[in-house]
């Protein structure tokens, strides 16, 4: 009997121990939780596509005046952007103008605004250019009235004495027919076909070397082209002198814009594109006012 109470005394122990012994793996379970599995690495986003490089020509035809101005705009476009070809044919305002429309040029340039006549096309301004009236650094006049231009130019004083200067004929030079540069003057002159000239020459430079060697001589050439002449002198108008700043804030009389002629309703190429609106961004605000204009915007 003492044998089989102690075997039973055994056996409730070892059962106590072993459900304790459960109790506590499933205590312990329960406190520490079997650690959650490592989050799959996120997939690396594939790098985005480089920006395509612009190639291409690009032709732009048009004003002789605004030659210095293509020339800087196209050189920075063309550091920025090695594979395109920028190419400035200086066939006049007239030819521009036809060269957009017939689409032998995919930018033509005008320095003067579009005309009635020349329909289906848009005329976009990229800057201001005023146009010097030019004397011999000799003459000793330096002052002119508007209307006293366009007397001289049509013939009504023929006399330099007239406008308080020696007695001398004057000798009025000036562009050819179809130039921007005549054309604007005319225009802001009120001379319309009715200019008597001496000269008509076809380039700014013409002009200027025509007048700095005739003491007679009065003629008119863009502002930028006159910059740093030492032979020929830019005359005040109206007591104005002829200046960027009197361009841009519209006290000097005698100025014109400079405009980028291009198809109505057309598309230029991603190249030309590209290059138009490069050339009225602010970015090149910079880079116009060196070509000696004044931007437009």
């Amino acid at each position: 009997m003492k044998v089989r109470k102690i075997l039973a005394i055994l056996l409730a122990v070892l059962v106590a121990t072993t459900l304790f012994v459960g109790c506590e793996k499933k205590d312990d379970a329960a406190k520490d939780p079997a650690p959650a599995p490592a989050p799959a690495p996120e997939p690396t986003p594939a790098p985005a596509p480089e920006p395509a490089k612009l190639s291409g020509s690009i032709s732009t035809n048009g004003s002789t005046s605004m030659e210095k101005l293509i020339g800087i705009l196209s050189e920075q476009f063309m550091n920025d952007n090695p594979g395109v070809k920028i190419t400035y044919d200086p066939t006049g305002s007239g030819t521009g103008v036809e060269s957009a429309k017939n689409g032998t040029a995919d930018i033509g340039l005008a320095s003067r605004a579009l005309k009635s006549s020349e329909t289906g096309l848009v005329g976009t301004t990229v800057a201001l250019d005023g146009i010097a009236v030019i004397v011999n650094k000799d003459l000793g006049v330096d002052d002119l009235t508007l209307e006293q231009i366009s007397d001289v130019f049509t013939g009504k004083i023929k006399n330099w004495k007239e406008l308080g200067g020696a007695d001398l004929a004057i000798s009025c030079v000036g562009r050819e027919s179809g130039s921007g540069t005549r054309d604007g003057f005319e225009s802001v002159t009120g001379t319309k076909d009715a200019c008597v000239l001496e000269q008509e020459l076809t380039s700014t430079g013409a002009v200027i070397s025509a007048v700095a060697s005739n003491k007679n001589a009065i003629g008119y050439a863009s502002l930028s082209a006159v910059e740093g002449q030492t032979d020929v002198v830019a005359i005040k108008v109206g007591g104005v002198e002829c200046s960027e700043a009197t361009v841009q804030n519209g006290s000097y009389a005698l100025q014109r814009p400079f405009v980028l002629v291009t198809v109505e309703g057309g598309k230029l190429s991603e190249a030309a594109q590209a290059f138009f609106d490069f050339m009225l961004s602010p970015e090149a605000g910079d880079l116009i006012r060196k070509a000696g204009v004044v931007p437009a915007k």
